[in-house]
């Protein structure tokens, strides 16, 4: 899988604990993006390997974003997920990095959320067939923090409904784009997914440290 070597093995401390990440540095960067899963655990990504591939693509483009990948210790459990995540936003701004992006799929939507709504670093959350419990602090994060939701339509574990319900409440900047015959891993729309999150976060995290927005 492309980008599946790109990374150095980090130890994150949340809650007392050790978890682990997948870093992808990028020299002299000032924007970075983490990117999680949902309650499998593991290193589990939607779309067809849409989150090494775009860790690996973002970081050796004119994008210039480090990412860094956060595995749950406990991957049903909220609270403890939103802690591992933050425990990946301070190690970004250890490396210096001013303006994040948080991409989570299923639950980790919802974990994507609520540690942005405790980071001032994060500008930026992409939540990809989310639920929407967990996720009502979204209202908190505009207009500092942009939010797009991507939801299929054809999903029969969480409704897009989820995503329609969450996008009503954020603020903006906000999207929300839903594939017609999408199911939950948003599989069927791999290529469409890699673009929109792709280059949606290369020009949100470009507006945010104040750069040109990258061209394609």
């Amino acid at each position: 899988m492309q980008g599946d070597e790109d990374f150095e093995p980090v130890s994150l401390t949340a809650g007392g604990v050790a978890t682990e990440g997948r870093f992808y540095p990028v020299a002299g960067t000032r924007k970075g993006a983490i990117w999680i899963g949902g309650v499998g655990g593991g290193w589990g990504t939607p779309a067809r390997g849409l989150y090494p591939r775009l860790c690996a693509e973002l970081g050796t483009s004119e994008a210039g974003i480090a990412s860094l990948r956060v595995r749950f210790r406990r991957s049903t459990d909220l609270n403890s997920s939103v802690e591992d995540v933050l425990a990946g936003v301070d190690f970004l701004e250890h490396q210096g990095i001013e303006a994040i992006a948080i991409v989570g799929h299923s639950f980790g939507g919802a974990v994507a959320i609520r540690a942005a709504a405790q980071a001032e670093s994060v500008r930026a959350v992409v939540t990809l067939a989310t639920q929407a419990f967990g996720g009502n602090l979204v209202d908190q994060l505009g207009p500092r923090c942009a939010t797009l939701f991507v939801h299929g339509m054809a999903d029969h574990v969480l409704t897009p409904d989820c995503s329609r319900l969450l996008y009503s409440l954020a603020h903006e900047p906000k999207q929300l784009q839903l594939y017609p015959d999408a199911a939950h891993g948003l599989d069927e729309v791999a290529d469409e997914v890699h673009d929109l999150v792709g280059g949606w976060i290369a020009e949100r995290l470009a507006h945010a440290v104040g750069e040109p927005v990258p061209q394609n």
